[in-house]
């Protein structure tokens, strides 16, 4: 007997309809969808995502909140443009799922992410 848990299912739908809508690819939405597998946490605060539509502090690593990372990747994401600012053609959709996937990597490799957190802002500290 297979038991398949509807709640799960229905995220991951959701996570590659998000996941197109952001311009990210298969491997993308894989890769964050096998860090949401791995961590039963971060799949609760995912939900809570998907139900809300806001990010759920209630998990860290570190002391690293999501909204820590959310604001991180939206300094990098000004860097690129060189703009300073957040204007509209910033994807507030692909940045949390940014958001998701970093916070994923952090809480397996935390020295590896804390370290480069703690170095200040960079364009080219983490992989997209």
């Amino acid at each position: 007997m297979i038991i398949l848990d509807a709640r799960r299912v229905k995220a991951y739908e959701y996570l590659k309809q998000l996941a197109e809508a952001a311009g990210k690819d298969e491997d993308y939405t894989e890769e964050l969808w096998g860090e949401l597998l791995f961590n039963e946490e971060l799949m609760g605060a995912f939900m809570y995502y998907l139900d809300h539509h806001s990010l759920f502090d209630g998990i860290s690593c570190r002391g690293y909140g999501l909204t820590d990372l959310y604001f991180y990747n939206m300094r990098r994401f000004e860097m690129r443009q060189d703009i300073g600012k957040n204007y509209s053609d910033c994807d507030k959709e692909a940045l949390s799922l940014d958001t998701f996937l970093l916070m994923g990597r952090m809480m397996r490799e935390p020295e590896k992410y804390i370290s480069k957190l703690e170095g200040g802002p960079g364009m080219d500290i983490f992989p997209n």
